[in-house]
């Protein structure tokens, strides 16, 4: 435990049990105990303080864990054992661990999990503009008008949203490559629907600088010392580049 108080959500997500908003969420919903009391949003921990959560104690692991994993398709990222086929008992990894980003059930490909619970809560936040590169299969032709129409950007009216601005390239006649920088719910399901394309299969083969490679459906691998560096450099200088935008827009709005 850290001499100095920590925020209850930071513990929890530096323990690796989830993100800062998940841990939220389950101290709201009485599952997060301090010194055997109910947990209160906001609050802080101080050093010899115990916290469980659904009867467990958590510590704060020193060792960091980062971990590609190629999930198969009909697996879901999500923490809950109410759902049979969460990817937490999937994995079933000696320490406990989450992924950063999820994927849908039907989708597959590379989902990086860690208890690194900061690098997990800036992964995660969509502001922060990550590279993630995918391998689509449609069900007919894929256009150049198709293509660029994607690149564009597209109106998502159940979200009400358009799209970012992405890249795409077409592989072969009914699968092209495209590179996103935000995560919206079947973001690319829900792109190519609206240009009356179906999705077939969807691979995510790369997030930042770490790519899948040749893991198959079910099989995971240590990040490297050298990746690890790269992601954690790529996420902060995203993550200053934010910063300074905001600065400027309020300087701005002045």
């Amino acid at each position: 435990m850290q001499e100095e108080s920590i925020r209850l959500n930071k513990y929890l997500a530096e323990a690796g049990i989830c993100s800062r908003r998940e841990a939220d969420r389950l101290i709201e919903q009485g599952r997060v105990m301090v010194d055997g009391q109910p947990a209160v949003t906001g609050m802080k921990i101080e050093a010899g303080q115990t916290v469980t959560c659904d009867g467990k104690t958590i510590g704060i692991r020193e060792e960091k864990v980062y971990l590609a994993f190629y999930k198969p398709r009909g697996i879901v990222c999500t923490s809950e054992k109410r759902e049979k086929k969460n990817i937490i008992d999937y994995i079933h990894y000696p320490v406990r661990i989450t992924y950063c980003g999820r994927l849908d059930k039907e989708s597959e490909g590379l989902v990086i999990m860690t208890n690194d619970g900061e690098l997990q809560h800036q992964m995660m936040r969509g502001a922060n503009g990550h590279e993630k590169e995918y391998i689509v299969s449609v069900d007919k032709a894929v256009t150049k008008d198709f293509l660029e129409k994607m690149q564009a950007g597209v109106y998502l009216e159940e979200l009400d949203v358009t799209t970012r601005a992405c890249q795409t390239e077409k592989l072969t006649e009914t699968s092209f490559r495209i590179i996103l920088t935000q995560g919206l719910n079947r973001q690319i399901r829900r792109m190519c629907e609206q240009h009356g394309y179906r999705v077939m299969k969807l691979v995510r083969v790369r997030v930042m600088n770490i790519e899948l490679g040749k893991l198959k459906a079910g099989q995971y691998r240590e990040l490297t010392q050298e990746e690890c560096l790269k992601m954690k450099h790529l996420v902060q200088d995203k993550q200053n580049c934010n910063k300074a935008n905001r600065i400027i827009i309020k300087q701005t709005d002045k």
